[in-house]
């Protein structure tokens, strides 16, 4: 079996996509207090700088900045779901979910792409905003509510954001 590697930038801004096992699931959002309160227990022991961040049934997408000298993004992640399935029933299960002590929530790995410089970083943000009214759920990113676009709008980081640009 190949290992999987990923980069180790202490410090590093990453965009993240992390999903459900179950891609017809909305399991998240049913369960939205627990995975905020799963989050929010990981982070505030290890803490990280949210750039950004959107919850959709079947998955979400966050931009984190680590502290310096931390890389340890993947055990942050680790915790989080560990934290979220807690409680919750399994799925069926195959037998390297078994043998991993998996309950088949999620899907095994997530998806990241550490951000090289601002304009990555903003379109990044940018994409969290904007990926409920993508996904058809939302007309227009504040009619979102498990985003971070109301945090930043309350910061007036939003004025002059045109959503529409862009989209599809």
């Amino acid at each position: 079996m190949s290992r999987y590697l990923r980069p180790r930038i202490p410090g590093a801004s990453i965009f993240f996509t992390v999903v459900l096992a179950d891609r017809e699931s909305d399991l998240l959002l049913r369960e939205i207090v627990r995975l905020r309160e799963a989050a929010g227990r990981i982070l505030a022991k290890r803490p990280v700088d949210i750039g950004a961040w959107v919850v959709l049934p079947d998955h979400l997408h966050a931009v984190w900045t680590l502290p310096l000298g931390d890389c340890d993004y993947s055990g942050r992640w680790a915790a989080i779901k560990a934290g979220f399935s807690h409680g919750l029933p399994s799925a069926p299960l195959r037998r390297s979910q078994v043998n991993r002590r998996e309950k088949g929530i999620w899907q095994r790995r997530f998806w990241k792409h550490h951000l090289r410089g601002e304009s990555e970083y903003a379109a990044a943000i940018r994409y969290c905003w904007t990926n409920p009214v993508r996904h058809g759920l939302a007309g227009d990113p504040a009619d979102w509510p498990d985003s971070s676009w109301h945090r930043d709008a309350a910061r007036g980081l939003t004025s002059g954001f045109d959503h529409r640009r862009g989209l599809p």
